[in-house]
């Protein structure tokens, strides 16, 4: 069995990569010290299972297991924490285990007994049923060329729909997702405003609401884009500019 843990401190990993020693036909591929590494790992590695620590820095383990469920080839999640308070949202986001720190080996051989029994159809389901997170993400995440790239809800401008995905338009370029927009408008309702059937604008992105000579109106992002808006979302828009459009930080 192929793993790779993940966790910010170097002694639980190091405690972990000991644990997996003693464990027969277990291999560690390799070590992340964040959620993004994690991710990527995950996708370069394909490994069958990763320990993953909830609490880190940035992106922390729940979300991460959002993302790495959208991975072609997903692990089989298993979550290590020293709060106990976490097991609910753990199991929400169908890890296969929640071991508690300090992790017994005993535990974690039964943990990672559980993942090998998991048949592709069964992480198929996980998979699939992990993308209901119960909290707006921080981050959204595509593959790229190879690559997993991340990028933070907060440098995002606007979403923008096409026949088949949807551009993420940010400070850096722009992914595509393969999401509908509406649950990403439900998701991000404090941060994104619908705009157009096919676009939501980062609320505190917008500069104003403008009318053309054709009476087509527009609005204008802070740094330039000019974007349509459809007549069904004028007026809540025009409440929305009033009520004032702040984004949370």
């Amino acid at each position: 069995m192929r793993v790779i843990v993940a966790d910010d401190e170097a002694p639980a990993r190091s405690r972990l990569r000991g644990l997996l020693a003693e464990i027969a036909g277990v291999e560690v591929l390799a070590e992340a010290v964040d959620g993004q590494q994690a991710l990527s790992l995950c996708h370069e590695l394909t490994p069958d299972a990763i320990l993953l620590d909830i609490r880190m820095p940035g992106m922390d383990g729940l979300e991460t297991a959002h993302h790495l469920a959208g991975l072609d080839n997903p692990p089989a999640v298993v979550f290590t924490t020293a709060y106990s308070e976490h097991a609910l949202a753990a199991f929400e986001a169908h890890a296969i285990d929640y071991l508690l720190k300090p992790v017994r080996k005993a535990r974690l051989a039964q943990a990672l007994q559980r993942a090998r029994q998991l048949s592709a159809a069964q992480l198929s389901a996980y998979r699939h049923t992990v993308a209901g997170a119960p909290s707006p993400r921080t981050h959204l995440s595509a593959c790229s060329r190879g690559r997993v790239e991340l990028v933070n809800v907060r440098d995002i401008r606007y979403f923008q729909a096409g026949d088949k995905y949807v551009a993420v338009c940010h400070g850096g370029g722009e992914i595509l997702i393969d999401e509908p927009l509406k649950a990403l408008e439900e998701e991000f309702s404090q941060r994104f405003v619908r705009i157009h059937r096919s676009t939501l604008a980062a609320r505190g992105l917008i500069s104003g609401l403008e009318k053309d000579h054709k009476g087509h109106y527009y609005v204008r992002l802070a740094g330039g884009e000019r974007l349509a808006v459809s007549r069904r979302h004028v007026s809540h828009l025009r409440s929305v500019l009033r009520t004032g459009h702040t984004q949370p930080g």
